[in-house]
């Protein structure tokens, strides 16, 4: 472990250890998908003592709440999200007073709620651009772009542009994550909408955004400050031109693999299964990596099975090929 954490460049060896230390303090994803705070009555001691034979953890800032994301711009910096709605910086030696971006009054937090990630675009730079994924007052899903203003630590809150705004009809399940792939293009996680089971089958629909992974081209200077490249899988298909792939419950968080570009999703199961999904680079999409749910959860039959799905043409069954199958999965056990 020492080996491998003194090789990793400053800022990303200051990520594992900023995350080290917040862990007590920020909220955590649950089985269920839903935010939770650590069991007060878990002692942390036996896994502090065996951990303390491998690394040391150092606060490195206190009075922080809710953090939903760290996310770095390439300099040196680390932007952290704020359920509540604000983004701060830490620079290295402490968190700056005063926040980066302050969305407050625009967001709906808790829960599941709240400003869920930041995305830096790939030249931020020379460009000043940032993408934001937050549930509006209404409870919605939006994706909207910032950009920075005079001040490197301050962007211009003035600037936003909602690109996306997606009805969310219960208040879980927002997916959340925003990365930008190997290709340049913003990739965006969206849960089914919510509730338990996906009551309306929203991730196997192909007329609805929800329960799929959306990639979208945001080289655009007029409204709606976007386009859909022309090689998204279902274009010019039956499925909303954004969609990439389907099948996912809630892609809470999601990477691209540095070296190769393989995607990797971690995907909360309903209450049976956990799983990670791959799509290598190259993949397409498409319906190649339909990741099963509703149907599915894992590699096992979905408690929610076809209802509410559409009848023409119907989901796969279970079990199908048709389905791309986890790479990993895990029950609560």
């Amino acid at each position: 472990m020492t080996s491998l954490t003194s090789s990793l460049l400053p800022w990303r060896r200051s990520l594992l250890t900023l995350a080290a230390a917040f862990v007590g303090a920020v909220s955590l994803v649950g089985a269920s998908g839903r935010l939770r705070t650590p069991e007060p009555g878990l002692s942390a001691a036996p896994r502090a003592a065996a951990a303390s034979r491998d690394i040391v953890l150092e606060p490195l800032a206190r009075g922080l709440s809710g953090l939903t994301s760290i996310t770095s711009a390439g300099d040196g910096r680390l932007f952290l999200t704020e359920q509540s709605g604000r983004v701060v910086i830490w620079n290295a030696t402490s968190v700056q007073a005063g926040p980066f971006l302050d969305l407050s009054a625009l967001v709906s937090c808790c829960g599941e709620q709240g400003l869920l990630s930041i995305a830096f675009h790939p030249q931020y730079a020379s460009n000043g651009f940032f993408f934001v994924d937050y549930t509006n007052r209404a409870g919605n899903t939006v994706i909207a772009r910032y950009r920075i203003s005079g001040n490197p630590d301050v962007a211009d809150a003035a600037s936003g542009v909602v690109l996306m705004t997606i009805a969310q009809p219960f208040s879980n399940h927002n997916g959340g994550q925003l990365q930008f792939g190997p290709d340049g293009d913003l990739y965006i996680g969206m849960g089914d909408g919510g509730s338990a089971n996906d009551p309306m089958c929203n991730a196997q629909r192909d007329d609805v955004l929800l329960g799929k992974l959306l990639r979208i081209d945001v080289n655009v200077s007029a409204a709606p400050y976007y386009t859909v490249p022309p090689d998204n899988p279902f274009r010019p298909g039956g499925a909303p031109n954004e969609v990439w792939s389907k099948g996912l419950r809630n892609p809470w968080r999601f990477s691209f693999d540095r070296a190769t570009g393989d995607l990797w999703i971690g995907d909360v199961g309903q209450g049976a299964r956990e799983e990670v999904d791959f799509a290598p680079r190259g993949s397409g999409g498409g319906s190649a990596q339909n990741y099963g749910w509703k149907v599915m959860e894992g590699t096992i039959c979905g408690g929610g099975g076809t209802g509410g799905c559409p009848t023409s043409p119907p989901p796969p069954a279970c079990g199908s090929a048709a389905y791309t199958a986890p790479v990993y999965e895990y029950d609560h056990s």
